[in-house]
């Protein structure tokens, strides 16, 4: 079943693919950093997504994630999409160990800022909010040495930030990926900080002001990007 799945899934990905769609994809990532693509507009893609999700139903859990395992393996950036959607579909059966799962796939698989964004979003971010408990391991991941694991640790919140959650985990993780110098850890907490002063302003604004004599001007300026404009001109004096 997995095996003819698969090879499903990656035929209409294949007959799906523009051209023009994947020669302009390399734009939205850093030189010789463009994620592996079909080229598959998002439109259809979507509809790709739909139609498995109706099919993967009668699988167990551990089918699924198996079924993921291969789609990530294979690096195309469209095949890591489906898997994410495929994890996400069975939010209300998360069980903790399936952290490692999602961990292992981050660690493992992930090599752009999209398969990161994608997965840690929702599948990660909805896991911590069933299970607060693993905002400890979010604080490991932000030591970590590989990049998308440290940007992992910021961008898994983006979703429980808006909510208004985890205030206190959020500037801790914060501290963590403070001073670090890649630019994709530094917009993926300073997004963090963001998606948190929808419900928390005045917390960030004193936080991002306490920090800003240190804090990385690509950060500061993601993490006050929907304040007033008064707010923004005094977090960015020097």
């Amino acid at each position: 079943m997995k095996e003819k799945l698969l090879t499903e899934i990656r035929q209409a990905l294949q007959s799906s693919a523009d051209p023009q769609a994947k020669a302009t994809s390399a734009r939205f990532f850093k030189p010789g950093e463009a994620a592996l693509v079909y080229g598959v507009k998002n439109v259809e893609a979507t509809k790709i997504i739909r139609e498995y999700l109706k099919r993967i139903k009668p699988l167990s859990k551990h089918e699924v994630f198996a079924l993921c395992d291969e789609l990530w393996q294979s690096k195309y950036l469209e095949e890591a999409i489906i898997a994410c959607r495929f994890a996400e579909s069975w939010v209300a059966q998360y069980e903790p160990e399936d952290f490692k799962t999602f961990e292992r796939w981050v660690n493992s698989y992930v090599n752009n800022w999209a398969d990161c964004d994608t997965l840690c979003n929702h599948t990660i971010g909805s896991f911590v909010m069933k299970y607060p408990e693993y905002l400890e391991e979010l604080k490991r991941w932000a030591t970590s040495p590989h990049r998308w694991t440290k940007r992992g640790a910021a961008v898994s919140l983006i979703i429980p930030a808006r909510k208004g959650l985890f205030l206190k985990e959020i500037f801790e993780i914060a501290d963590l990926l403070l001073l670090d110098k890649d630019d994709l850890v530094q917009k993926g907490y300073g997004w963090m900080l963001k998606a948190a002063s929808e419900s928390n302003k005045q917390a960030v604004f004193n936080y991002v002001v306490a920090k800003k004599a240190v804090m990385p001007r690509t950060a500061l300026r993601y993490a006050i990007e929907k304040m007033p404009k008064e707010l923004k001109a005094e977090a960015m004096k020097k």
